[in-house]
């Protein structure tokens, strides 16, 4: 088995597909088959899983997704990249429990791990309606 796509829900579909492609992300559909159905694909660049956005694909509210993660190599070279493409992005932090972080910003310590290790380095940001994505750094 392998995950293909993650479904997220959004209230403005065309204000939600313009941030993901101002991120880079390519646009691998955009049907449209009535007022009431609309599917978009994105998929981040290097991912083999992509987001699909819409109208009627969907019950879930708008900006409800949390803890989605995008695996890079350089945690402040990923957070500057999306600085530079106009995302707010937290700054860099660890956790205070070790490997993996808290539900929302509890537990946060300021700056990378400090031995480096992966898995243990975050950043996070939010599309327009609040969903929310988790940078973690990962070198091998």
């Amino acid at each position: 088995m392998k995950l293909e796509v993650l479904t997220l829900p959004v209230s403005d579909v065309d204000r939600t597909k313009r941030f993901y492609e101002s991120l880079g992300w390519r646009l691998d559909a955009d049907f449209i088959t009535g007022e009431d159905f609309r599917v978009v694909q994105l998929t981040p660049p290097s991912s083999e899983c992509s987001i699909i956005i819409g109208t009627g694909i969907t019950s879930a509210v708008p900006g409800s997704v949390q803890g989605l993660h995008l695996v890079v190599f350089d945690i402040e070279a990923a957070r500057a990249e999306l600085i530079d493409r106009g995302v707010e992005v937290s700054e860099v932090f660890h956790d205070i429990g070790g490997i993996f972080h808290h539900a929302g910003t509890e537990g946060r310590i300021p700056g990378p791990d400090p031995k480096r290790r992966d898995y243990a380095s975050f950043a996070s940001f939010s599309d327009p309606d609040g969903n929310a994505w988790v940078l973690q750094e990962v070198k091998t």
